[in-house]
């Protein structure tokens, strides 16, 4: 008798509460899970507090999920989006309490491919429309045969070849961008060997018991993160409602459509607060608007959420155009003059928010920019003393935050910079903002590091930029030598 599938099993679920189907879709999925969630942290203690949250999620939405639902593509997505959300709150809780803590123990598995890959895999799957993450989660994680995947995503076996492949290229050129050079075929086999290996022995039951149960027996940090997870998702429901609306509206009930629609723009608008947060960027409905700014001095805030969904509040042309253009710090000139307008803005759909970000820039403002190369004045990042205290090895999460007005860099298990064609990141990026001209790592240090770099903030200009180049000397043992050289640089010109 064959298996019954994943809808037959959250049906038997939802209708008879029946624990023995909830627990063989935990057996099914525990691995593909906590697999992911290991990728995010590093720390199988962690991944597993992860992997049991992001099930008491699916115990609590089993009755609402679509009879079309990808499980394993939803059990990803919903992984992806609870890890991202703990590993935000764990670079809160470093930046309070300013320490580096434990190694992670995940080995790193002998392919060179698999771990340039790996660091990136996610978040170029968060970058995916919902059906090429299904399959490429059925195809390479799951390591179904594409008669399998057509059948799940109710394609012919020919159309899911070509999902896949169009999937697998998209990956391709996000880690190319990264400069990860990696042919479609070596992530595909790169992907299906490691992506998911063996939960520990007793988590499946231990996952069970506490989802069963809807969390009652959770700890209090489980249940914290399967709501701030919960809370991330909710987004997709404005989008359901905006639908619901139309449709409504469309049938003659206008004064309900009416209602929903007046909600839905209560929420589109909420983002627009001096005290924006990456996680209010991150909640935003799916939309791209660039307005004049309504706020006053001091006020300047600009997020991002995992680096694909932007917002700013009383920010600069130029912030705007990184965004649009991933664009680094001091690689933005504008050959007519740099505007001084302050400016709104958001950027939060799910596939293609900067293409669309420049589409809106050229349509609000006029502007559009294209890559030039260039010889360019710009500063060479050097060791001066590589014992210096200040330079230590890092092993924790990626964490970097920059408040540049009271004199403070502090990037945690970062390199310095990341290479070609991905701009600056890390210690040089914010050297780029003190000193607006690029700064090219020429230190050979290809680790990651702990920084925490801090300075006396000086009122002019000049004799702040000579109080960082001395503390990047004291405490690092790093020198900005100036040099001209060939970098590519956005040049921004206004639109025909």
């Amino acid at each position: 008798m064959p298996e019954p599938n994943d809808c037959e099993l959250l049906v038997e679920f939802v209708r008879d509460d029946a624990e023995p189907a909830f627990t063989t879709l935990v057996g099914r999925y525990v691995n593909l899970v906590y697999s992911t969630a290991l990728r995010f942290t590093g720390n199988p203690h962690h991944a597993e507090e992860i992997t049991q949250a992001v099930f008491i999620i699916l115990a609590r939405k089993a009755g609402k999920l679509s009879p079309q639902t990808v499980l394993s593509g939803w059990l990803y997505q919903t992984t992806r989006l609870t890890a991202a959300n703990f590993v935000k709150g764990e670079m809160r809780r470093q930046r309070r309490e300013q320490e580096a803590v434990m190694q992670s123990t995940l080995n790193e598995p002998e392919e060179t491919a698999w771990r340039e890959i790996a660091p990136l895999l996610d978040a170029a799957m968060g970058r995916l429309g919902e059906t090429d993450r299904n399959a490429v989660v059925l195809r390479y994680f799951e390591n179904r045969t594409a008669r399998e995947v057509a059948a799940a995503l109710k394609l012919t076996e020919a159309a899911a070849h070509k999902r896949v492949a169009r999937a697998l290229e998209k990956l391709r050129a996000f880690f190319n961008k990264r400069g990860i050079s990696a042919t479609t075929a070596i992530i595909a086999e790169s992907v299906a060997a490691n992506s998911v290996h063996a939960a520990p022995v007793g988590l499946a039951d231990t996952i069970s018991a506490a989802a069963l149960a809807k969390g009652a027996a959770a700890p209090i940090s489980t249940l914290t993160l399967a709501k701030g997870a919960l809370k991330i998702m909710a987004w997709t429901k404005v989008k359901t409602a905006i639908a619901a609306s139309a449709g409504i509206l469309l049938a003659g009930t206008a004064i309900v459509g009416v209602k929903k629609i007046e909600v839905y723009h209560a929420n589109r608008d909420a983002w627009r607060s001096a005290r924006l947060t990456w996680q209010q960027v991150g909640e935003t409905p799916p939309q791209v608007r660039i307005l004049p700014t309504k706020f006053k001095p001091p006020v300047h805030n600009m997020q991002t959420c995992d680096g694909t969904r932007w917002g700013g509040i009383r920010v600069s042309v130029r912030e705007i155009l990184r965004a649009a253009y991933r664009a680094a710090p001091g690689r933005v000139i504008f050959p007519g003059g740099e505007p001084q307008e302050k400016y709104d803005f958001i950027s939060t759909l799910s596939d293609g928010t900067e293409e669309a970000l420049q589409r809106e820039l050229k349509k609000t403002l006029g502007f559009t920019g294209r890559w030039e190369t260039n010889d360019t004045d710009a500063l060479a990042l050097k060791v001066r003393n590589p014992d210096a205290a200040g330079l230590n090895p890092g092993f924790w999460i990626p964490d970097e935050y920059g408040d540049l007005s009271h004199g403070h860099i502090h990037c945690f298990g970062e390199g310095l910079s990341w290479a070609p064609p991905m701009p600056p990141w890390g210690l040089t990026k914010y050297l780029e903002m003190i000193f607006q001209k690029p700064v090219v790592d020429e230190t050979g240090l290809t680790g990651r590091y702990n920084i925490d770099l801090q300075w006396k903030v000086k009122a002019d200009p000049q004799a702040n930029r000579d109080a960082v180049i001395q503390a990047l000397l004291d405490q690092l043992g790093l020198e900005l030598a100036p040099t001209n050289l060939p970098v590519e640089m956005l040049v921004v010109e206004k639109a025909n």
